[in-house]
């Protein structure tokens, strides 16, 4: 494709320092980044791109700024440029912290939202633009337009100068890339894993409010895909919900030229712990061969027994130790036959919503020993309250 082609790795959503149900994944970022570097050695792109969410938390943990340090280190040390931006998890603050000076060494962090217009320059192939995560209130007070209202208005806003500076010949002919962290409209969320940044469609952006580029390498939706040409979300490296588990996870290798479609490939890294999905009844669970693969893997747990299930957890543990959530297929959220159907048909009382209590958990009524039981401790409370 020519001199004038710019080779990008595309990633996103490190989210370095995430817990998934409270068991650190750390060891797996740090596994799947090894990976990733790997990579890098094997496909020398021009840079690589980190469209936002580099951590989990707006004040990320020590070891997780201990382990950005390291990849940093030994990215910067292959001689490729790295550009990453702020996500709606990120401070912006705090990942650009010390940015001027790193920028020196190819290191060029992007938090705040004041230099969208001047393109990251990468070694004559082509200019990135950065546009870290939008917060309208900020764009209002960086722009003084009070008017400003939402994420759409203030995406073009902040766009515009980038996309002047490029179409006035500031891109001298070489290709151009965008990168984002957004909420792209035709775009797959994934509301369990990623913390929505507003309600319903308030937070979304036109796709055509990114127009303008050669290429927009996007971040924030966990699921790999194009929500329009050239519109392309890498995904998370990682699965960090269960939600996730059916997702195919892999960094991007991007070739953009100007004026052409960009040419895209996926580069599988794998996981040290897969993030999986199994049901059953418990014995099934533990006897059934095809699980095997899966003992060292992140477990949910669906049952299908009925009656009472005891130490459920504990037994699954002994074949997966790694079962981090259990759950049972009868406690449905809503609907026909849910609990809180059956709680809304019993109407107060007392007896019918044990039934309803026991029928959800136990998956059958009440015997009548137990009903008996119950309705004689009915009668006991009963009494106590009259005070006799």
């Amino acid at each position: 494709m020519g001199s004038r082609t710019l080779r990008l790795l595309h990633t996103s959503d490190w989210h370095l320092g995430r817990t998934l149900h409270d068991a650190p994944l750390l060891e797996d970022q740090a596994w799947v980044l090894a990976r990733l570097l790997e990579a890098l050695k094997e496909t020398r792109p021009d840079a690589l791109v980190i469209a936002g969410d580099v951590y989990d938390r707006a004040v990320p943990a020590a070891e997780a700024v201990e382990l950005l340090d390291d990849v940093l280190n030994r990215v910067a040390a292959l001689g490729i440029p790295i550009i990453a931006i702020a996500g709606n998890h990120d401070s912006p603050e705090r990942l650009s912290f010390g940015s001027r000076l790193l920028e020196a060494s190819g290191v060029h962090l992007r938090g705040a939202l004041d230099r969208v217009a001047e393109p990251i320059a990468v070694a004559g192939k082509g200019l990135v633009y950065a546009l870290p995560f939008i917060d309208p209130e900020v764009v209002r007070g960086l722009t003084g337009d009070e008017a400003l209202r939402g994420h759409a208005a203030a995406t073009e806003r902040m766009v515009a100068g980038a996309r002047a500076h490029a179409a006035a010949g500031g891109a001298g002919g070489l290709p151009t890339v965008l990168v984002g962290h957004a909420f792209v409209q035709g775009a797959t969320e994934t509301p369990d894993s990623e913390r929505p940044i507003s309600v319903g469609m308030a937070g979304s952006v036109p796709a055509g409010t990114l127009a303008g580029f050669d290429y927009v390498a996007l971040g924030h939706l966990h699921a790999p895909q194009e929500v329009a040409p050239g519109v392309r979300y890498s995904g998370s490296l990682l699965k960090y919900s269960f939600a996730e588990a059916g997702h195919r996870k892999s960094a991007l290798l991007v070739e953009v030229a100007r004026g052409a479609a960009p040419r895209v490939e996926s580069l599988p890294l794998g996981q040290k712990r897969d993030v999986v999905r199994l049901s059953g009844t418990v014995a099934q669970l533990l006897a059934d061969p095809a699980h095997e693969r899966h003992r060292g893997d992140l477990v949910e747990a669906t049952l299908d027994d009925t009656g009472y299930v005891l130490e459920a957890r504990s037994r699954l543990q002994a074949r997966f130790p790694y079962v981090l959530n259990v759950l049972r297929a009868s406690l449905s959220p809503g609907g026909e036959g849910s609990y809180s159907s059956r709680v809304a048909g019993a109407g107060g009382n007392d007896r019918l919503l044990f039934e309803a209590f026991l029928t959800t958990v136990a998956g059958a009524p009440p015997s009548e020993a137990e009903a008996a039981c119950f309705a004689a401790a009915l009668d006991e409370v009963s009494r106590t309250e009259r005070g006799g």
